[in-house]
């Protein structure tokens, strides 16, 4: 669709900005605690009621997904109303209407090589938030090099037979389906890799919580034993799912690097620094030493930020995110560990609480979240293989042995 201008772009922001507060409960300006969030789903236990009014009036609008096609349940808007919108939710500090896995990284693959009758099947069920979905990429032995998995498919004729194990599974025990990646072919390592989609209630698929330094378990490890999966669940082609797995997952790592993962309590480090630190005469932050290495992080954040929103509208202007969202990755990661540990320092002996009296919510949230960080490196590509694609697929350098 082309970008509208002018006086059409101009109105479509006045009926934006007066449907958004029309329609956006004034309820949800609260904070949103984590068990709180929308991720949607079949098991979802919506502790707000307005939460999940909110969803179904954007997704009747298509606006959770708001430039996929109407056809599918999307919004069906241009690069320029989509801005609009984004800017005018932004304005009144609106909640995400739906948390998506789906969303972020299923649904733009599936648009790029689902059949129509899986779009017409899968596509509006993601947009309305109906599916939770999990993601069936790394397992034991296969997690840096991915490629070397061994969950195994096989042909039975009328459907395929699944048989391995995954392992830092986000959210398995929630999510009712999965997208995962399996072996269809023993005799190739790349081009054995199929892409198929299927229901975690299948009878064989079992999710167990892996327990974190943090004291959460979003991860699980996940079992496959004899799972039956119709045959018409496999997107592309047979033994084609790595190039799905590859775009996949370039989707994956720019929605985690405009995230910029998050975490801390809601605390942010200068806000503690002023607190337990204090500041000087000139209401500078007293410690030079801290103040210095902070100034330098949030300087790094804000150009991080700009960084984002460049790749966010060049992607959008070509056909997806590139090979250079590695870099982003590689950067939220670094910038998010660092912005935690600055956070637990700032708090000095109130940033060593985990449980108990004497501490509030926010306190007790950053050593966790300065825990939890550490497997930004890890998630979404190792920070060493995200290196690896920038000095490979963007700086173009070869392999040496």
């Amino acid at each position: 669709m082309a970008d509208f201008g002018g006086t059409e772009l101009d109105a479509f922001r006045a009926e934006t900005r007066a449907w958004l507060e029309a329609n956006y409960p004034p309820s949800l300006n609260a904070p949103m605690s984590e068990d709180e969030a929308p991720w949607g789903g079949r098991k979802m236990v919506w502790k707000n009621p307005d939460a999940k009014l909110w969803l179904d009036r954007m997704a009747e609008r298509g606006w959770t997904a708001p430039m996929w096609p109407k056809e599918y349940g999307g919004g069906g808007l241009s690069k320029a109303q989509n801005k609009v919108l984004e800017q005018e939710l932004r304005r009144i500090k609106a909640r995400p209407a739906l948390m998506s896995f789906g969303v972020w990284m299923l649904g733009p693959v599936l648009l790029e090589y689902a059949t129509e009758e899986q779009k017409q099947r899968f596509l509006p069920q993601i947009v309305r938030g109906e599916i939770r979905w999990c993601q069936g990429y790394s397992e034991p032995g296969a997690g840096s090099d991915l490629a070397s998995l061994q969950t195994k498919c096989e042909d039975k004729g009328d459907h395929y037979l699944i048989n391995g194990q995954k392992v830092w599974t986000s959210y398995a025990d929630q999510a009712d389906w999965i997208f995962c990646l399996v072996r269809t072919d023993t005799s190739k390592k790349h081009e054995g890799i199929s892409f198929v989609l299927f229901d975690m209630t299948t009878p064989g698929v079992e999710a167990r919580p892996i327990k974190l330094i943090s004291g959460s378990s979003p991860f699980c490890e996940t079992f496959f034993d004899n799972v039956k999966v119709p045959k018409d669940q496999l997107v592309g082609k047979l033994n084609g799912g790595w190039d799905i797995a590859k775009r996949l997952l370039q989707y994956e790592r720019q929605n985690i690097s405009a995230s910029g993962f998050g975490g801390g309590g809601g605390l942010s480090p200068v806000e503690a620094a002023k607190t337990e630190i204090g500041v000087d005469g000139e209401g500078r932050i007293a410690d030079g030493d801290f103040r210095a290495r902070l100034a330098a992080h949030s300087m790094d954040a804000h150009a991080f930020m700009l960084t984002v929103r460049r790749a966010e509208a060049e992607s959008k202007q070509g056909s997806g995110p590139s090979a250079a969202v590695s870099i982003i990755k590689y950067a939220a990661a670094k910038m998010n560990q660092e912005r935690t540990e600055l956070l637990v320092e700032a708090l000095g002996l109130q940033g060593l609480g985990w449980e108990g009296e004497g501490f509030s919510g926010e306190e007790l949230a950053a050593p966790r979240a300065m825990l939890r960080a550490k497997g930004n490196s890890i998630e979404g590509g190792t920070s060493e293989v995200n290196l690896n694609v920038v000095a490979k697929r963007v700086l173009g350098l070869l392999d040496h042995q």
